[in-house]
């Protein structure tokens, strides 16, 4: 009597991996954080102004703007502020992503990884995004100067052809030192430390991946970064809105600092700097959750632009 046995189909067994998720477009950082540092130019003009000049107080700052061109004077230079964004930001954000490929760095990664991956994608952005970066200080300290001294650049495009034009090809790379030390603690103190809070937010049982979340995380990663950045982006500030021989000189202007302030000159400006700061993180990183969540609804309707 033969017994009866059944052999299940190959074919039917076969169950079909899921499709590896593609990167996000690699200018999205770069669009959110411009997005975003539009929105708070102001706050970044009133920085600017207080770390390169004599003013003291914040407020007292804003008013002089005000009284002397008006409200369209809060948005001085922000072609300079667009220019910094559309390079420092686009590649910092794209180079984060790359290192942390290359580092291994995933969801649950620890903090020294995250920590070195940004501080990798800093220093390639602070190189490629130091010329935005002095044309974007220069245009918005420029009306604090007496007008004897002051650029008067027209936009960003104008300041960038002036430099090289009045100044040599070498005017581009002025405070690149501390512009890329800045940008390599910025990097592994904003990106990583969101990424980390983020991570480990999503342990609790409090908190879902939502804008909840991107919010708790991205306020926390505003105060690291200003605290840790404080330093370098003084020096940066003085160093690029100065000229003339020896100008470009960290320790000459360390040394001219300490002197006629004392170290706390390195945290001149704290207040304007983390108030924002930390707006323009919490909308850098809202933005960026939006986008690529929009992202996600594009490529899931069959659209392939993007």
């Amino acid at each position: 009597m033969a017994s009866a046995t059944t052999t299940p189909t190959a074919t039917n067994a076969i169950i079909a991996s899921p499709p590896k998720k593609q990167p996000y477009p690699f200018w999205l950082g770069g669009l959110a954080a411009t997005i975003a540092a539009s929105i708070t130019h102001p706050l970044d003009l009133t920085k600017v102004r207080l770390q390169a000049s004599g003013d003291k107080r914040m407020i007292e700052s804003m008013r002089k703007t005000l009284r002397t061109a008006g409200v369209r004077g809060m948005f001085d230079g922000i072609s300079g502020t667009w220019m910094r964004q559309m390079s420092y930001s686009m590649c910092r954000f794209w180079a984060y992503d790359e290192s942390k490929k290359l580092l291994g760095a995933g969801k649950d990664a620890p903090a020294w990884k995250l920590a070195a991956a940004g501080s990798m994608a800093g220093g390639i952005a602070g190189l490629v995004g130091n010329p935005g970066e002095i044309v974007m200080v220069r245009l918005q300290g420029d009306f604090a100067k007496p007008p004897e001294k002051r650029f008067n650049y027209k936009h960003c495009f104008d300041a960038l052809f002036r430099m090289v034009r009045e100044e040599g090809v070498s005017s581009l790379a002025r405070g690149v030192t501390p512009n890329v030390f800045r940008a390599i603690l910025m990097n592994a103190s904003q990106l990583a430390s969101y990424d980390f809070f983020k991570a480990e937010l999503l342990k609790t049982a409090y908190f879902d991946d939502n804008i909840m979340c991107h919010f708790t995380a991205s306020f926390a990663a505003g105060t690291v970064a200003t605290t840790v950045c404080s330093p370098a982006d003084v020096l940066k500030s003085r160093i690029m809105n100065a000229s003339g021989p020896g100008s470009n000189s960290t320790l000459a202007v360390i040394r001219q600092s300490l002197k006629n302030e004392g170290a706390m000159f390195m945290f001149k400006g704290w207040l304007p700097a983390w108030t924002r700061l930390q707006p323009t993180t919490i909308l850098i990183f809202l933005t960026l959750e939006q986008l690529k969540n929009g992202v996600d609804v594009t490529r899931s309707k069959g659209y392939t632009f993007l």
